[in-house]
């Protein structure tokens, strides 16, 4: 594995090892939701949600899109099976 790899596969094992983010993307595998719908969920405080919805997006797990008011989350099924790909090659 080159070194560039091992640090994608490191950063992916620290997004993945915080329960709350690890949940979040659990829940938006059976579809789209928004942040409310994700935190009452979760049963978390929505700053807390956000927080973890801003590092998944960064990270390019999930997809975003405004519709209103409400921002809408979803997986980013390209960018996951490129996580996927790397988790293979070990």
């Amino acid at each position: 594995m080159k070194h560039i790899e091992q640090k994608k596969f490191l950063n992916l094992l620290q997004i993945l090892s915080e329960v709350n983010r690890f949940q979040i993307i659990f829940l938006l595998k059976k579809g789209e939701l928004c942040v409310c719908e994700i935190w009452q969920k979760l049963g978390l405080p929505q700053n807390l949600v956000s927080h973890h919805l801003k590092i998944l997006h960064e990270a390019g797990f999930l997809n975003k899109k405004k519709e209103g008011l409400k921002v809408i989350y979803s997986l980013d099924n390209k960018k996951l099976k490129e996580y996927k790909r790397l988790l293979n090659k070990l």
